[in-house]
């Protein structure tokens, strides 16, 4: 690790007198239309069987170029989450948007767009971005609002349609050819009725490494290198790596002991001994089976591997956990652990304890 090194999350606190901060309600959504392994292999040029064994690509959901923008999906997520939870949207206190800054708009609220297409008229609407470890983060900061602020209900919305921004024509950008897009949201709740319970939420843990920070970018579009006919004629509104080979060596060395940190960390801190389901970022098929070992998670039962998904950003854990219980891998009692890691390069976990 270069520089002075990852700047650490300090340790929780709880000092909500005894409050329990639950999962009430959870929604998915994902656009009808796929694109498959194969397909993007043939537009690639990278053997089939790298796409769909080696980066873990059967198929993935992408949006239509007029419809499914990020509001769309979170607004459809979060009205399934609402359902879920038997609770209508007047009741929220907040609606906080942690997913893609790729949004309908730049420099634009989609958090007050959803609340306002939701009817949350009683929330204030805030956003949150993480990239890809979003998730675990978002449930954290949301946990202590609800624990110290005058807040009581929260809903968490996320979308992304980061597939819009990927160029298979360059293979530096190989690794975030599994972009996928859909939306997932979660309602959380301060002291709910106890049948009213799906899962309640424990302790956090996040690292940073920044020296990973400029590794993945867009060229162009922002403050440094404004749109002009020029930038978009060359090209440079898609992501980057711009050093590839660089990237892949440093992180190939901080990689799973961050993983393994924030992990243990947000385990240790929650009481919990070990995982019973990792809903956990889309990664190559490889690495999550040594994430999962490295865990003592057997990744065909105490976990979900998002090949027909692909990586849908912060939407991933939502995603695998509700294939989980689908499948019959979470039940009541069981503890569940979001882990996510997104570039800049933040790893973060959350644990959560399902109580069905």
């Amino acid at each position: 690790m270069s520089g002075t090194g990852p700047h650490h999350s300090g340790p929780d606190s709880d000092d909500g007198g005894g409050t329990t901060v639950a999962l009430t309600g959870y929604g998915t959504y994902v656009p009808d239309e796929t694109v498959s392994g194969e397909a993007i292999a043939e537009e690639s040029g990278i053997p089939e069987h790298v796409v769909v064994e080696k980066m873990g690509l059967r198929e993935k959901h992408v949006c239509p170029p007029d419809d499914d923008h990020a509001t769309d999906m979170s607004v459809a997520a979060g009205r399934e989450a609402l359902a879920d939870a038997d609770l209508d949207a007047a009741a929220l206190d907040l609606v906080l948007y942690h997913g893609s800054e790729y949004k309908d708009h730049v420099v634009w609220s989609a958090a007050a767009a959803i609340a306002e297409e939701l009817g949350a008229e009683n929330a204030f609407a805030n956003e949150s971005y993480t990239l890809c470890a979003g998730a675990p983060l978002a449930v954290r900061q949301t946990k202590a609002q609800l624990l110290a602020d005058h807040v009581d209900r929260a809903l968490l919305v996320t979308a992304s349609r980061e597939e819009d921004l990927v160029d298979y024509g360059n293979e530096r950008s190989s690794f975030m050819f599994n972009f996928g897009s859909g939306a997932s949201a979660m309602v959380l709740e301060a002291d709910p009725d106890e049948e009213r319970v799906r899962a309640t939420v424990g302790e956090s843990a996040a690292v940073t490494d920044g020296s990973f920070a400029d590794d993945v970018v867009m060229p162009a579009g922002g403050s440094k290198r404004p749109p002009s006919h020029e930038t978009v004629d060359a090209g440079l509104h898609t992501l980057d790596v711009p050093n590839q080979e660089s990237m892949k060596e440093r992180l190939a060395e901080v990689s799973l002991p961050n993983f393994r940190e924030v992990a243990e960390t947000a385990m240790e801190r929650s009481v919990v001994e070990s995982v019973d389901f990792l809903a956990v970022t889309h990664m190559k098929r490889s690495f999550h089976e040594y994430l999962c070992d490295d865990l003592g998670c057997d990744p065909a039962s105490d976990a979900y591997y998002l090949d027909d998904y692909g990586h849908v950003q912060s939407a991933d854990q939502i995603l695998a956990l509700d294939e989980g219980l689908t499948r019959g891998r979470v039940e009541p009692g069981d503890d569940v652990l979001f882990l996510a890691a997104g570039t800049g390069y933040t790893w973060a976990a959350t644990c959560l304890t399902w109580r069905g």
